[in-house]
């Protein structure tokens, strides 16, 4: 584990947020399933409810390109 986590440090700062993220997900499964968003994540929860409140949504393509693009990477 120590190890995984120094490598982790020299990573590119949204890699160590997604694996941050990933850790969180865990440890709130592993606590019986109680899971706390961060502020940050409330705000782009609020940001996704108001687009969709406005009828505004990604076409297939998009998502397409979307998906695409992170199997890439």
């Amino acid at each position: 584990m120590k190890e995984a986590l120094e490598k982790a440090e020299a990573w590119p700062e949204e890699a160590q947020q997604e694996l941050a993220a990933i850790v969180r997900e865990i440890d709130a499964e592993l606590r019986g399933g109680i899971y706390h968003a961060t502020p940050e994540e409330l705000a782009g929860i609020d940001r996704g409810l108001k687009a969709a409140m406005e009828g505004r949504f990604a076409t297939e393509a998009q998502v397409e390109a979307v998906l695409s693009e992170k199997r890439l990477a």
